[in-house]
């Protein structure tokens, strides 16, 4: 299982997106969610850009944690909040937590790692001062969700429980500060539907990408009046 979870995260790790642009006023951060079709130019980011009609920087790397202690050369963007470079940013597009759950305590005894993320109110932890520094430079931010098992086999069905309860905090801090929005996908799957899902059940397809591109910009359409 251990060498499985080694090739998935090196996988995504490849998935990383390279559309920077030195002009851009909207950032994307996180991990292979947000990174995913990077490559080939068909991330959640370059469909915001495409229907926003303007350049968007997407940091995002596959593998990469809001916590991240391992001293590993070259892995400075493996933590998510170091993928926040300073900018003159309208939005910050983030996601993050799956991957200190999956791959930091196997969805297993979760709670400490969970709060250190964080805690059950929405107000501590590391996700809270991600998404206030963002905020505190003037940008609005959009948390996107994960995408869920649309009922068939997938390797991380055992961390639909954890999953649920951090987007439940993390729902509770877009209530609690200004100009933070969460986008679930909790819905966004039919059951049944794989098309959703790449090959390995895990990641999104281009079809989801897309999807999920969509619903970030409908949120920053109707919250950004220069965009609407």
């Amino acid at each position: 299982m251990k060498s499985f979870t080694f090739v998935i995260a090196l996988v995504a790790g490849l998935a990383t997106s390279a559309f920077a642009e030195s002009n851009a006023r909207i950032l994307a951060i996180g991990d292979s969610l947000m990174a995913w079709h990077g490559m080939t130019g068909r991330s959640i980011a370059h469909t915001v850009g495409r229907e926003l009609d303007e350049p968007v920087m997407n940091n995002s790397i596959g593998g990469a944690k809001i916590i991240y202690k391992l001293p590993l050369s070259g892995a400075m963007g493996m933590k998510i909040g170091n993928q926040l470079t300073k900018g003159d940013w309208d939005w910050v597009i983030m996601n993050g937590g799956g991957n200190d759950l999956w791959l930091g305590c196997g969805c297993n005894s979760c709670e400490k790692k969970m709060r250190k993320m964080i805690s059950p109110d929405g107000r501590r932890g590391e996700i809270p001062r991600l998404v206030d520094t963002a905020r505190k430079s003037g940008a609005k931010v959009v948390y996107v969700g994960y995408l869920r098992s649309p009922g068939v086999g997938s390797v991380i069905d055992a961390c639909r429980d954890e999953g649920d309860a951090l987007e439940d905090r993390i729902s509770k801090l877009a209530e609690i500060l200004p100009n933070v929005y969460f986008v679930s996908l909790a819905d966004l799957v039919p059951h049944g539907d794989r098309s959703y899902h790449g090959i390995d059940m895990i990641h999104p397809s281009l079809k989801a990408s897309d999807a999920i591109g969509q619903r970030v910009v409908k949120v920053i359409r109707e919250n950004d009046p220069a965009r609407q």
